[in-house]
């Protein structure tokens, strides 16, 4: 039978395989980058490259911060944007979002029915709003995505709902996230605890490796089966980012050919770590306090 990393190792050394024999040149062990490049087109990161990527998402996660205290009603979307691209360039590092395939700005500024790819402009915050803010810098060559949804003034009840949902969906994802698992089962822990609350898992938008590039192997849906997918091992760095709305799943695409909104016009929100596989879990290469209220 084949051994799995965290079995005991067949040579009867009494420690577990990942430990023992699973390096000595085997398919499973020396061989594992260029298989995953081959087979899946994923780029396993080495010690140096995780390392550049948390210094991005550590930049990234301060993005964040800076802009908190602007969410409120009357700050203009563009504003923002300016606010992340200004930060960004002074930190050394550049907004990817920006002119990437046509995208007109530095930042996805994402409000209440919007699931994703907000373009920031003239719109005003509102009381009552919720808004996501995603940022993607690359920082010495290294890429590193992160968001958070907000609330804007004093949030409806629909809007505490949809929220909280969204981090917890995001939260079931991560706990999945170990050596021998596979993306299956991050899609199917979102998607069983978001359709436990009434909500639904948007579909069409995905969580995806990156790190070398914006967008790189592989895609990891935010629904589906345990089991089914990519087995997940130490080095693999991706997104999980499920965009969870409070009606039904389906979707379009605004005129701008960037923003997606909800079929219903029910508000949709999402939260977005990077993260890369470990030898016993994960470790999120942008870390917030997921247990916190995202209140500015």
């Amino acid at each position: 039978m084949k051994a799995k990393r965290n079995n005991l190792c067949p040579c009867g050394s009494g420690m577990k395989y990942k430990k023992c024999c699973m390096d000595k040149g085997n398919k499973e062990g020396g061989d594992l980058k260029a298989e995953y490049l081959k087979k899946y087109g994923i780029k396993l990161k080495n010690e140096i490259d995780i390392a550049g990527i948390r210094k991005a998402g550590v930049l990234a996660v301060k993005t964040l911060e800076l802009v908190e205290p602007y969410l409120k009603p009357g700050t203009k979307t563009d504003y923002i944007n300016q606010i992340v691209h200004d930060f960004t360039i002074k930190n050394n590092a550049v907004p990817a979002p920006l002119n990437y395939r046509g995208y007109p700005k530095s930042v996805c500024i994402s409000i209440n029915e919007e699931i994703c790819h907000g373009i920031p402009g003239d719109h005003e915050l509102k009381d009552g709003d919720i808004v996501n803010i995603d940022v993607t810098p690359i920082l010495n060559g290294y890429y590193a995505d992160t968001s958070k949804t907000y609330f804007v003034g004093t949030p409806s009840r629909e809007a505490k709902k949809i929220v909280s949902v969204s981090r917890e969906s995001l939260k079931s994802g991560l706990e999945m996230i170990m050596p021998g698992n596979t993306t299956g089962d991050i899609g199917w822990a979102i998607q069983k605890y978001a359709e436990s609350q009434g909500c639904s898992v948007v579909r069409e938008f995905v969580g995806h490796g990156l790190g070398f590039g914006f967008h790189e192997p592989p895609q990891v849906p935010h629904y589906g089966n345990r089991r089914k997918g990519i087995e997940l091992v130490p080095g693999m760095v991706f997104t999980i980012e499920p965009m969870i709305n409070l009606g039904v799943k389906d979707l379009y695409i605004l005129d701008d050919k960037w923003t997606a909104v909800t079929q219903d016009g029910a508000l949709s929100a999402q939260f977005e770590q990077t993260v890369v596989v470990t030898e016993d879990g994960y470790e999120s290469l942008t870390p917030y306090d997921l247990d916190k209220l995202f209140f500015p």
